[in-house]
């Protein structure tokens, strides 16, 4: 029988329960200059004219991409996703120094911070724009902007991984940042007024961290232009970049729109590492036994425990080569639990209720919100160590919580449902077909088939068809 990892109420009665359409509309504004139709299409109209396999091939992780378009309509459209006007409804809201903007400027070369404390107030926020040409930047405003929120969701389900963003907007002859790089690929749009942009090359190609750098250090610039509304850049991390606002003329707004952060190969083989050891620890004496007495008092690594340690090494390599399924004990349920929820121009609740006829075993079921689920494989967590049995732990979005996107909340949930690794087929033919006979599904006995679509139905990650 099948484990919730979170319980989702009341079961409902048996027949049918009214549907839940999805509103896909836009908000009111400019026709969009975006194809929303797929995560594919949304990513391919965000660079045109570059083609997706171009991109990647001859930019991403690589080189800076500059697109000046000179297209009223992709500007009106940029305009339209936030503008300074935007930010006295905003503050009305309750924005906070910190948490949610910074007023800062670059003073001699260095970030001078210019927060006040507690609640942000516009007027007091407008003062410091006019008077001491400071850079407002707004924290993550696809919490309150839809278009950007519908924006992010679609690159989160193309990347697979985290999409946060950053709006900044300053004055004319001022500059908000001193040149420094970021652990981010970063896309940015020109939303209001000019920004003239100068990119260097990298100190720390793909950096990690993030890092300012001094005008001594960064040289001359590799690339130097002015963005206009409409127009876009894309550099990778690592990229030293700075930004002003040329003089005379009106203020700047852009929005950084930022992915791929702590999301390299040598993450993911943090990630799954710790799996592979744990369960071949569980078949190999070799690595149960103790190490040698006094190893941690040692000042160097001897010969014997590097020469140890390349041998397991090795070992854990062999069994690599034999295995299709990684153990990922972090990174995919950290992506599913922080991302954003489907894009829903409704009550945000009614994504996650239940709708249309109950699945049975003469049903033809269809998976839904696929780019919102991940399923992984873990130790239950009900028992003990010793007697763990491996379990499929399926995790969704649909209940997550737009406000708190990319915020650092400690309170995040996770959503799902956890089965026995004996459902691991079962899954993988709803996962894997457009729909599917629950008859057909590759599990020993009818009830453990209609239990099966009934949770995941419950979950609303499956419909009848």
């Amino acid at each position: 029988m099948p484990k919730k990892a979170k319980p989702t109420g009341k079961g409902k009665e048996e027949g049918s329960v009214p549907c839940k359409q999805l509103k896909m509309e836009a908000t009111c504004g400019p026709p969009s200059a975006l194809n929303f139709e797929s995560p594919g299409d949304l990513f391919e109209s965000l660079i045109s004219p570059i083609k997706t396999e171009t991109f990647f091939r001859e930019f991403w992780e690589k080189q800076p991409l500059l697109l000046q378009r000179d297209d009223p309509a992709v500007a009106t459209y940029y305009q339209s996703l936030f503008r300074l006007s935007d930010l006295k409804s905003l503050c009305s809201r309750g924005m906070y120094y910190g948490r949610d903007i910074n007023v800062c400027r670059c003073v001699n070369g260095k970030k001078k911070v210019l927060n006040k404390d507690g609640k942000v107030h516009f007027l007091q926020l407008r003062k410091d724009f006019d008077q001491k040409r400071a850079t407002i930047q707004f924290h993550q405003p696809q919490r309150f902007k839809d278009e950007l929120w519908r924006i992010q969701e679609k690159l989160e389900c193309y990347f697979g991984s985290l999409v946060g963003s950053n709006v900044y907007i300053t004055p004319a002859g001022s500059q908000g940042l001193p040149p420094h790089y970021d652990d981010v690929e970063v896309f940015i749009l020109q939303l209001e007024g000019e920004k003239h942009w100068r990119l260097y090359r990298p100190t720390v190609p793909l950096a990690r961290g993030c890092s300012v750098e001094s005008e001594d250090r960064v040289g001359t610039p590799a690339l130097e232009f002015t963005l206009k509304p409409g127009d876009f850049l894309y550099f990778p991390r690592g990229t030293i970049h700075q930004a002003d606002t040329p003089p005379g003329l009106a203020h700047s707004t852009h929005v950084t729109i930022s992915t791929y952060q702590n999301n390299s190969w040598g993450d993911f083989l943090l990630d799954t590492i710790s799996g592979l050891v744990f369960d071949t620890a569980k078949e190999d004496l070799e690595f149960r036994a103790g190490i040698p007495r006094q190893l941690l008092l040692q000042v160097d690594a001897t010969a014997v425990a590097t020469r140890r340690l390349s041998g397991f090494l090795r070992t854990l390599a062999d069994r690599l080569e034999g295995t299709k399924e990684l153990l990922s004990a972090d990174m995919k349920k950290d992506f599913i639990m922080n991302r954003l929820p489907p894009y829903y121009m409704g009550d945000q609740a009614e994504l996650s209720t239940p709708g249309g006829r109950l699945p049975r075993l003469d049903s033809t079921v269809r998976l839904q919100f696929k780019d919102h689920t991940i399923f992984t494989v873990g130790p239950d967590q009900d028992q003990s160590d010793e007697t763990q049995e491996k379990m499929v732990y399926i995790y969704h979005s649909l209940k997550n919580r737009r406000e708190t996107h990319m915020m650092g909340n400690d309170e995040t949930e996770s959503h799902g449902l956890r089965f026995p690794l004996s459902h691991m087929d079962a899954l993988k033919q709803i996962w894997g077909h457009s729909a599917i006979s629950v008859k057909d599904l590759k599990l020993t006995t009818d009830e453990e088939k209609e239990n099966l679509v009934l949770s995941l139905w419950t979950e609303c990650l499956i419909q009848v068809v």
